[in-house]
């Protein structure tokens, strides 16, 4: 066991040990060779079924990373371009104004739809038909590339629909012939789970009174349920039978095998992939967003010298994953414990960046 996976190992037995979490999955590369593949805790605590650094885990926000690596994959396709008209492949999205928003729009989130239309709750989602004609249908609260707020569910419908009439597929299909079969990671990373997968999911748990309460604000730009995760939805089988490419079902080693094939080049050209594509305050949280083409960019928890060149979704409920090509670093956590705050994920990555900085 290497120095870096013991302490690692060490801190998620510690997690779990002292009930802050239930279980937890960690995997680590650096320049294409996996250092870490830590795991403690159970996958179900009502059964006490043990959690496996195999065990696939419903994860929020951090599946956007996997709809954004499958938008590269249509550009380096040649079944698009990064400036193409949304319209031209989905005509109908035009309404309202929107017919300048383009591929680069989409992955920088600044189509301006970053909520589903009312009308669409979480019953909707698996209809994919129906959520899809809604946001054609809808009115953006800005005009396409002139601002940018968070897009948390739509901005997997906006990259699946492209890609379903780019190649006449749904992304599980997509997902699967271009990334897990490839990468040798089936199982490990999926939208829409199929049957047989189910049992072996792990369940998420959620102590309610560890959350701040929501904002009784009517003028609150996501509804609750885009805003705050749940465990409830999670576990529900319909929703993790469905193509809802903002949130994915994945093992940390999955996340972290597709990152480090993007840094290795593997997927696509990873010049694409790290490059500031627009800066300004993001619309629905108030806070700076520096955006890639479809991933935030810098480390959560970096110094400010680091000047981090990270790029990767966080997920709801503390889960993240990210690439550092500075660093040659893929990192994948998930966990099965929903809280508010990347407290377990910032315990982790420290540890594993004093191991960086001392091998130098």
């Amino acid at each position: 066991m290497s120095e870096v996976q013991e302490r690692i190992q060490r801190q998620l037995d510690t997690l779990v040990g002292t009930g802050a979490e239930s279980g937890v999955q960690v995997a680590v590369y650096r320049d294409g060779a996996l250092i870490v593949d830590a795991v403690a805790g159970t996958a179900d605590p009502a059964t006490g079924r043990p959690l496996t650094s195999g065990t696939p885990i419903f994860s929020f926000s951090t599946g956007k990373n996997v709809a954004a690596t499958l938008g590269h994959l249509l550009v380096a396709r040649g079944l698009l371009g990064y400036d193409t008209p949304v319209t031209d492949l989905w005509p109908e999205f035009g309404a309202h104004g929107k017919d300048t928003a383009t591929l680069r729009h989409v992955l920088t989130h600044t189509v301006g739809l970053p909520a589903m239309p009312r009308e669409i709750t979480p019953a909707e989602l698996p209809d994919w038909p129906r959520v899809c004609a809604a946001l054609a249908g809808a009115e953006p609260r800005w005009r396409p590339g002139i601002a940018m707020g968070y897009h948390s569910y739509t901005f997997g419908y906006l990259v699946g629909e492209l890609a379903r009439r780019a190649t006449g597929r749904p992304v599980r299909e997509l997902l699967r012939e271009w990334i897990t079969t490839p990468l040798g990671i089936e199982g490990q990373l999926c939208f829409a789970a199929p049957q047989e997968l189910l049992p072996e999911l792990a369940r998420l748990e959620q102590q309610e009174r560890q959350w701040p309460a929501a904002p009784d604000d009517a003028e609150a730009i996501l509804a609750p349920w885009e805003s705050r995760p749940s465990a409830g939805f999670g576990n529900d089988a319909d929703i993790l039978r469905s193509d809802i490419p903002s949130v994915a079902i994945a093992t940390a080693h999955g996340l972290a095998a597709m990152f480090n094939a993007l840094l290795r080049g593997e997927l696509v050209d990873p010049a694409r992939l790290s490059g500031l594509a627009f800066e300004g305050v993001d619309r629905v949280f108030g806070t700076l967003a520096r955006m890639a083409l479809g991933f935030p960019l810098g480390r959560i928890g970096a110094p400010a010298e680091e000047n981090s060149a990270a790029f990767g979704w966080p997920g709801g409920g503390g889960s993240y994953a990210y690439a550092d090509p500075a660093r040659g670093v893929a990192f994948a956590l998930t966990k099965t414990r929903l809280v508010p705050d990347f407290g377990t994920a910032l315990s982790v990555t420290a540890i594993l960046a004093d191991h960086l900085a001392g091998t130098r």
